[in-house]
């Protein structure tokens, strides 16, 4: 079958990253494990716990085999044992399950870790302003003084208007008469 081409329910490149994940978690188990100088098939038709002690074994619980892991692959192949029936490291989980777990898991974690990255990244940018933000602010700034100016424009205009209305309706308002230079000539 192609690299890449799915095969069954679970990917074949799924297969491959569970594992190499497998292995990884593995290490710490199979260090303190018994030296591999033991035949695993002497374990064959005893229990789980006996067959891996040895780290170079697999069981395989629909035969209750004791294999010697195939090296070659980092899956067992299916002709061996299945991988739901396939137990390596500890006896409580199988290959399946083990793969499939470790697939979400690392998926959530490469996901978070863009997701911060992301966030990260647009925290950075939005914090400086680049150059169309900075024109819109200059822009603003000089709409905002020519409003005022316009406003003091005003005001002076009404002041003005206030104050002929106020001497003209009521004569309120004591200003010099505007006539009285040419009086005196």
């Amino acid at each position: 079958m192609a690299p890449g081409v799915a095969r069954g329910p679970t990917p074949y490149w799924r297969l491959r990253l569970g594992g190499a994940a497998l292995l990884l978690l593995l290490i710490p188990v199979a260090a303190a494990q018994e030296p591999p100088g033991a035949a695993c098939s002497q374990n064959t038709n005893k229990t789980c716990e006996e067959c891996l002690k040895n780290v170079s074994c697999l069981w395989c619980n629909t035969n209750k085999a004791c294999l010697d892991y195939p090296v070659t692959s980092v899956l067992p192949p299916a002709s061996l044992c299945k991988l739901s029936s396939a137990r390596w490291g500890v006896c409580w989980v199988n290959f399946e399950a083990l793969i499939i777990t470790m697939s979400v898991v690392g998926g959530t974690l490469l996901l978070g870790i863009a997701i911060c990255c992301c966030c990260c990244c647009r925290r950075k940018r939005s914090r400086k302003p680049d150059r169309s933000e900075e024109k819109a602010m200059r822009e603003r700034e000089e709409r905002r003084i020519r409003q005022e100016e316009r406003r003091a424009e005003m005001k002076t205009r009404h002041d003005e208007i206030r104050k002929k209305y106020v001497y003209f309706v009521s004569g309120l308002f004591k200003e010099e008469n505007p006539y009285a230079r040419f009086e005196n000539n």
